[in-house]
Parts: structure tokens; C-alpha cells; sequence
């Protein structure tokens, strides 16, 4: 009973541990930012990792849910894609892309700017919208009509009705695109791009080779069927032609597993800035008890146990992890934060990351502390004396 009443209170013991601390001066603020650096590593690379994992959640919706991208390839030059039979049942619409880079003239600016060609078909595919005018119908199919992206349509300070030069011919603008953002599944931005019936790309001087056709499937909740079945069909349709189909959750999944592999080789590299930082709190503790030998033979001579020797140095190192630990999360989550948006993201917090990184710095603190505090009980009070 009086063994169990002996010694000082954790009360006692955490005011002399924080005291003892705060005299390390600069000596525990670089342990401190040892810890801190590779806390707040750690918790930004896992943010960051979590970040873009969300921000290719919300662009596969933005794609499309029930898009079809599919790449032609011609074994023979001669071979003509178009014009296609009855679509599988699977399949709502296909529109065929086609594309030319030519240099756009209007009000004596001059640009040079993806030209792409395609039928009506393609605004039952994409979800394309006019901010002026009207989209392209059959009717504008042997008319020099156009539409104009957003972003093109700014810089070049055209309006719906006005005209532009592409080449040798001028264009009527019969509308201007809404702003549609970027599509990584399509080779071409739309907000940047000058959008003409297919038939019209013949004005452009060359005969327009289609080597990309979007399809949308008649049910989103079933594309693999969708993607084999337009696969198969194209195959039969298009016999010269090699047929490659893409989903945009494949070509999404393999991004986040790109992203992944990243995350955790910086996760990694992390871990070891973690590391070295323990290693710093083990010599700063090492230091510590080294000068701090008389104290203990003295504290011993009084009576001390080496159990309460031992906690006043691991309270010590736990106090600089635990320091350490929470500035690097709040640089962490800055660093995450800045990141993300620096890159267009939205910041997603990954909630994992706070404990992992907190319960890491304080683990490693309580290891590498551990070697300094058994060091310190295991003296023998009149060697730590005669030191002195």
C-alpha cells in the first residue's frame, strides 16, 4: 500500500517534464521540428492522395456516366469509317470526330486552333449547350456554318451572327458554346475549339479522317456490356479499321491507381522524414541525460525510484512528440490544402490522416525516447555523483 503511494503524481510528474523542456531552449525546438516536418508529410501526402482520388470521383460524373470513347485506327488508308448500320440496342447514339488545326481570323486577331468536325449525332452524346445561338442541325450539313468554344469565342471577341475566317473561307458563327470544361476522355477541349458539320471539314483543303467516334449507352448502369457489344459490332462494321473502346471509370481507375502508387512512394519517403525525427528526439534525450547526471544521482540519493527517473525522460521526449505532432498536422492539412488548390482540386479531408500521423509522431517518440530514460533509471547514484 505504501509502495503503491510512493513517488510523485502525474501532476508533479508532467510540470517537471514540461519544466525540464522548456530549458532544452534550441535544442528541443529542433526535436520539435523534427517531428513536425515528417508529421506534417505524412498527413499532407495522404490529404493530397485522398484529394485526388475524390476529384476523379467528381470527374467521372462529369464526363458522363454513359460515355464511349473509340479510338480508329485505319489499316488501310482508303478505308472510309463512315456511314455505320443499325446500332446495337445497347447503344442510344454514336457520333463520329474528326480534326484539324488551322489558323481562325476574326477582327484582325489570328489564332491558331483545333478544328473539329462532327454530325447532329454528337449532341445526343455530349451534353453540349449554346450561350448564344443555336447548336449545329442536318440542315447546316453543306452550309459554312460553325460553333465557337467560350474560351475562343472571348479571345477572339466574336459574337452569334458574326463571321470568321478558317483558311480560305469565311464562317458564319450561328452559336457560341457554354463553357464545358475540360473532358480528359476527348481529344479536344471544346471551350478552346472551333466545332463544323463534318462534311464542312472539306473546306479546310483535306478530306476529313475520322479517327474517333463517341457513343452514349442506352443504360449508364451497364457500359461493360455497353463498351463489348459496341466493340463487337464496330469490329463487323469497320473490318478495316482497328477498334479500341474506352470507359471513362477504366481510364479513371487507372489514374487512381497511378495515384496511389504515388501517394505511397511519398508516403514512404514520409515515413522516413518520421523517422529521422525520432531519431532526433533520441539525441537530444541522449544529450540531456548526459548532462543531466548529477541531477539524477541526486534525485536517486533522495530517494527516487528508477521507474520515476525513467518517466520524467520519456514524458520528455512524449511532450516534444506530441509538440511536434500537432504543428505538423496543422502544416500537414496547409500543405495538403495549398496543393489541391494550386492544382484546381477541391480539398478533401482524409480523417484517417490526423490519427495516423499523431499516433506515428507519439509511437516513434515513446521508442526512441524509451533507449535515453532506461539510460537515465539504470545509473547508480554515486557514479551519476562522482561525475560531478
Amino acid at each position: 500500500m505504501l509502495e503503491a503511494n510512493y513517488g510523485p503524481g502525474w501532476q508533479l510528474r508532467l510540470s517537471e517534464a514540461l519544466g525540464s523542456v522548456r530549458q532544452l531552449g534550441t535544442r528541443a525546438w529542433l526535436a520539435l521540428f523534427g517531428i513536425a516536418v515528417g508529421c506534417a508529410a505524412l498527413v499532407a501526402m495522404m490529404n493530397i492522395g485522398y484529394s485526388a482520388a475524390q476529384h476523379a470521383r467528381q470527374l467521372y460524373r462529369g464526363l458522363g456516366s454513359d460515355l464511349l470513347v473509340v479510338n480508329l485506327q485505319a489499316l488501310d488508308q482508303s478505308a472510309a469509317p463512315l456511314p455505320l448500320g443499325e446500332l446495337p440496342p445497347v447503344i442510344r447514339a454514336v457520333a463520329p470526330l474528326a480534326f484539324a488545326v488551322s489558323s481562325v481570323q476574326a477582327k484582325g486577331i489570328s489564332i491558331e486552333v483545333m478544328v473539329a468536325g462532327s454530325t447532329a449525332q454528337l449532341f445526343e452524346v455530349l451534353p453540349l449547350q449554346v450561350a448564344q445561338g443555336r447548336l449545329l442541325s442536318a440542315y447546316d450539313d453543306w452550309v459554312p456554318h460553325v460553333l465557337l468554344g467560350a474560351s475562343l469565342a472571348t479571345e477572339l471577341q466574336v459574337s452569334k451572327g458574326e463571321r470568321v475566317r478558317l483558311g480560305t473561307y469565311l464562317f458564319d458563327v450561328v452559336g457560341v458554346l457554354a463553357a464545358q470544361g475540360y473532358n480528359p476522355m476527348l481529344p479536344v477541349n471544346f471551350d478552346d475549339a472551333v466545332l463544323m458539320p463534318l462534311s464542312g471539314m472539306r473546306r479546310l483543303g483535306t478530306l476529313p479522317e475520322v479517327a474517333t467516334l463517341v457513343a452514349a449507352a442506352a443504360d449508364a448502369a451497364s457500359m461493360k456490356h455497353a463498351a463489348s457489344s459496341l466493340e463487337q459490332y464496330l469490329r463487323a462494321q469497320l473490318v478495316q479499321h482497328d477498334v479500341d473502346v474506352q470507359l471513362p471509370r477504366q481510364m479513371l481507375e487507372s489514374m487512381a491507381g497511378q495515384s496511389r502508387v504515388m501517394t505511397g512512394l511519398l508516403a514512404g519517403t514520409a515515413a522516413i522524414a518520421l523517422l529521422l525525427g525520432g531519431v532526433g528526439v533520441m539525441n537530444v534525450m541522449v544529450m540531456n541525460v548526459t548532462q543531466r547526471r548529477c541531477e539524477i544521482g541526486v534525485r536517486l540519493a533522495l530517494g527516487a525510484r528508477a521507474r520515476d527517473i525513467a518517466w520524467l525522460f520519456l514524458l520528455e521526449s512524449l511532450l516534444l512528440s506530441v509538440a511536434g505532432a500537432l504543428l505538423g498536422v496543422l502544416l500537414g492539412l496547409a500543405g495538403g490544402w495549398l496543393f489541391a488548390r494550386s492544382v484546381g482540386w477541391g480539398f478533401a479531408l482524409d480523417i484517417s490522416a490526423l490519427p495516423l500521423g499523431v499516433g506515428s509522431s507519439l509511437v516513434l517518440g515513446l521508442f526512441f525516447g524509451m533507449q535515453p530514460a532506461l539510460a537515465a533509471a539504470r545509473l547508480q547514484p554515486a557514479a551519476a555523483l562522482r561525475d560531478e
